[in-house]
């Protein structure tokens, strides 16, 4: 009986185990978006983690007869990054970002993390070639 029981525990943590890991470790989705920078902001009660929102071009509509902005809510791990994005509020930029199924504390309150930075412009200029950064 006690044999039993011990494979079913053993079972029981790995499944909650590969279920977390799926939750938060599980690369949902991959891509790039691009907008006018809003903001950039350090934020949190214990795990300070960068928050930011890029303003994308056109309106989405939940809501027959609602207009709403594009926004684009994301967490960056890597301070690097962070740094290079606090100057560029209000100016264009494209960001890569990896989606994970839920967020974790320490990684930031979003679910979508950027890892790199395309490209930075003032909104009115034409697009110029840039040595992409990319965080490990």
């Amino acid at each position: 009986m006690k044999k039993i029981l011990r494979i079913g525990l053993l079972i029981l943590l790995l499944v909650a185990a590969l279920m977390f890991w799926w939750r938060h470790y599980f690369v949902f989705g991959e891509g790039v978006k691009a907008g006018d920078l809003n903001y950039l902001v350090r934020k949190g009660y214990i795990f300070k983690t960068w928050e930011g929102k890029l303003i994308q071009t056109g309106f989405k509509t939940p809501l027959p007869g609602a207009i709403q902005s594009n926004e684009f809510d994301f967490s960056i791990k890597d301070d690097s990054l962070a740094v290079m994005l606090e100057r560029a509020s209000g100016k264009f930029v494209e960001l890569r970002y990896r989606e994970y199924i839920k967020p974790l504390p320490w990684r930031g309150m979003s679910k979508y993390i950027v890892i790199e930075i395309l490209d930075i412009r003032d909104p009115d200029q034409e697009k110029q070639t840039l040595i992409p950064y990319q965080a490990i």
